[in-house]
């Protein structure tokens, strides 16, 4: 990867798309450090510290600890995501959407604007939400004075953070844009790339701030294997993101006109983890989703504490039904990216079978089964992924508060826009310097 960013380097035009990329990431970042006006900045930092809702957390790392010091980005690109995922459930129901998705460029175009509108939706449901949250811990200062004398002078101030939060979103929301089309890779995966390794690096520092304290150095061998850890599994996603099952298809030859085709042998790549981190997104939001609803209408009822208590982040039950979703979401994924009877058919179109397997309906039910095998073992690793920072991390280093340092979808999604954004480079630097069968 550092040959490819080398000679990306090396190239003028490539070269001006990474500066691009870097600039608007740099710009996000400091959005990411201004407090919004009308909060105590201490007292958000605090009762962040002392919140158990999953949803505020999750939130939290994807956007690099910005909704935990009250900056103006602190909804950052999540509603985006969500709406995201919601389009792509809705897209499978509504069969008016559905057409959209297969109009090419112009309906994607337009699934994209409708995509853009119900994130700003969800930005506004999210903005009311951490607001009231807010309110509940005190940390909003009024504008006009103090609030007892004056008794609108609160509610301006909520709106206009409101204004900020959701102002903020969708700024964010434009830079991904900006990244994609200007850019090199997919802004919005950036984005999120960025604000994790930025909530990873807060929790180093922090970690790092308690050695030596009192002449203890003990936390030392507690980072350092956190960061070895972090390494093995960062191969084990590469190792099982890279792999592959190979089924082998043979074309048979034939004579159109004074001419030959076909004869050859090849393979269709089926990838272990096709679904990539999306199950896991799928599931988690599944399970985050009653938590949300809640806190924005219930906050603090009993229904609130039993839903934390036994279906949040620290619950063993939690763990289990988080396994049992993603396995449902993969094979539910799966069926939406790999379809057997398409890929059986093109075969047959083009005069090829795969060995020992008949033609037709016996095509499509190898297919289907090797299909499954892989869609099973690779919601097995998705599980294993989520249970180490759900058991090891919270078991080991609680202490040097590094228990939400990485999360699943952290973990995967790092690997995962790491290795596209290095396949981008590539193709870019592949398109340059080719030159073509009649040079």
């Amino acid at each position: 990867m550092f040959e490819t960013l080398k000679a990306a380097f090396t190239t003028k035009e490539i070269r001006v798309k990474i500066l691009m990329t870097m600039f608007m990431l740099l710009i996000f970042r400091i959005g990411a450090y201004v407090p919004i006006p009308g909060l105590d900045a201490e007292g958000v930092t605090t009762s962040f510290g002392d919140s158990t809702n999953s949803f505020f957390q999750l939130m939290n790392a994807v956007n690099g600890n910005a909704l935990q010091y009250g900056t103006i980005f602190a909804l950052g690109i999540l509603p985006f995501i969500n709406a995201f995922i919601i389009m792509q459930l809705v897209t499978l129901i509504i069969p008016r959407l559905d057409a959209l998705s297969k109009e090419g460029e112009e309906g994607r175009r337009k699934i994209t604007q409708i995509t853009r509108y119900v994130a700003i939706g969800l930005a506004i449901v999210q903005a009311v939400g951490i607001i009231m949250s807010w309110d509940q811990s005190g940390v909003i200062v009024s504008f006009l004075g103090p609030a007892d004398s004056n008794p609108t002078a609160l509610w301006f101030s909520k709106i206009f953070i409101a204004i900020i939060l959701i102002g903020g979103s969708t700024f964010v929301m434009w830079i991904g844009e900006r990244i994609t089309e200007y850019g090199i890779g997919n802004g919005t995966s950036l984005i999120i790339f960025v604000g994790i390794l930025s909530s990873v690096a807060s929790a180093l520092y922090n970690g790092a701030s308690t050695l030596g304290a009192d002449g203890d150095w003990t936390n030392l061998w507690l980072i350092a294997a956190f960061v070895v850890i972090v390494c093995i599994v960062f191969y084990f996603i590469v190792f099982v993101d890279l792999s592959v099952r190979k089924v082998n298809v043979q074309y048979a030859k034939q004579v159109k006109g004074n001419k030959m085709y076909g004869g050859q042998s090849t393979h269709i790549p089926i990838k272990i983890n096709a679904s990539g981190v999306m199950p896991i997104i799928f599931a988690s939001s599944f399970l985050m989703f009653p938590q949300m609803i809640f806190s924005l209408f219930w906050p603090g009822s009993d229904a609130e504490v039993w839903y934390t208590k036994y279906l949040g982040m620290n619950s063993w039950i939690y763990a289990v039904v988080m396994a049992a979703l993603i396995l449902f979401f993969s094979y539910f994924y799966a069926q939406i990216q790999f379809d057997p009877e398409d890929v059986a058919r093109n075969i047959q179109q083009y005069g090829g079978f795969i060995p020992g397997i008949r033609p037709g309906k016996p095509t499509v039910e190898h297919l289907k089964k090797i299909n499954n095998r892989i869609t099973f073992f690779g919601a097995l690793f998705l599980m294993v992924v989520m249970l180490i920072p759900t058991i090891i991390f919270k078991s080991l280093f609680a202490g040097i508060g590094m228990t939400n340092a990485f999360s699943a979808t952290g973990l995967l999604i790092v690997v995962s826009v790491a290795l596209e954004f290095n396949k981008q480079l590539e193709s870019q630097l592949m398109m340059r310097h080719y030159k073509g069968f009649l040079k």
